[in-house]
């Protein structure tokens, strides 16, 4: 007997939450998907499990429509992995999502920090006032070790180990665990606040002494952001900072892909399309033949 397609919607979140270790934001987002899809599916007539592939599609097209070929798929996705999990469950014998296929989607460039912004962003000073020792060691962490929003939010002083300049991700994307090191500026202001703070439970709270959520951390960035004549800062620029310097100064890809908590090569092989454009930038201002064809060209334009 089928059961209804609320319980089966969360128990697949369940699944999503326990066993495959998603990120809040992927949890939601799957949720919001799933839940439309029934709705659809119910004012056609059907369930997901007498649905057909004309009627995915038909729900869809009506969610993609005018929206950007990565919500669709996105979309697209959340189906799949519905209708797979499913099938491994023994809801269902087969999957008829198997065959749908995701929009080919452009990869933009990472927004990318030169070296100098970075620089202005940080505050050596380790003896500011709660509020500033915490946005010290959040930016450190964020552009330091390249974690991620959740990640960060998520990290415990249990994984920091100072002695070591090593903290351990111990939730992160795809419930993969990774150990990735930190620079002396991070593990200073990690020592300053733990002696100022205590070293047990979570390494950045908020003023009520809570765990500080995803959103704050967004706030605090954005606001270290627009007070150095950066605004619209985004954590994750931080970590793509992070990725492209290091790749800039000659680091492995391979050791990169490591302390991303990168599971496919190719995701960190972005990097190398914006590490390739700086270069050659650099190239064209400071090479002597560079500068001789820039001035040939400058010539011919008069």
């Amino acid at each position: 007997m089928i059961e209804p397609d609320e319980r089966l919607l969360l128990r697949f979140l369940d699944h999503l939450r326990a066993e495959r270790g998603c990120s809040p934001h992927t949890i939601r987002a799957y949720q919001r998907t799933c839940a439309d899809l029934v709705a659809h599916l119910r004012s056609v007539g059907r369930t997901p499990a007498t649905a057909r592939k004309i009627d995915l599609r038909g729900y869809l097209f009506s969610a993609g429509n005018g929206r950007s070929s990565a919500t669709l798929a996105r979309h697209v996705a959340a189906v799949r992995a519905w209708f797979a999990w499913m099938v491994d469950t023994g809801v269902l014998e087969t999957s008829i999502a198997a065959g749908l296929q995701p929009p080919r989607v452009r990869q933009p460039l990472p927004d990318v920090l030169s070296e100098p912004a970075v620089d202005r962003l940080f505050d050596d000073d380790l003896d500011r006032p709660d509020a500033g020792l915490r946005e010290t060691v959040l930016l450190e962490i964020l552009y330091g070790a390249g974690l991620r929003v959740s990640e960060l939010a998520a990290l415990d002083w249990e994984a920091v180990d100072l002695e070591q300049s090593i903290v351990q991700v111990v939730r992160g994307k795809g419930g993969k665990e990774r150990r990735v090191p930190i620079g002396p500026p991070a593990v200073a202001a990690l020592r300053a606040l733990s002696e100022r703070e205590g070293s047990r439970g979570a390494v950045l709270r908020n003023s009520r002494g809570r765990r500080m959520s995803d959103r704050t951390i967004r706030r605090v960035v954005e606001r270290a952001g627009a007070r150095e004549g950066l605004p619209g800062l985004h954590p994750h620029t931080l970590r793509h900072s992070f990725a492209t310097h290091l790749l800039t100064s000659g680091a492995d890809l391979r050791g990169i892909q490591e302390m991303l908590g990168h599971s496919s090569l190719s995701t960190t092989q972005r990097y190398t399309h914006v590490s390739v454009a700086q270069l050659q930038d650099v190239y064209r201002r400071a090479h002597p033949h560079a500068r001789d064809e820039a001035r040939d060209d400058e010539d011919d334009s008069r």
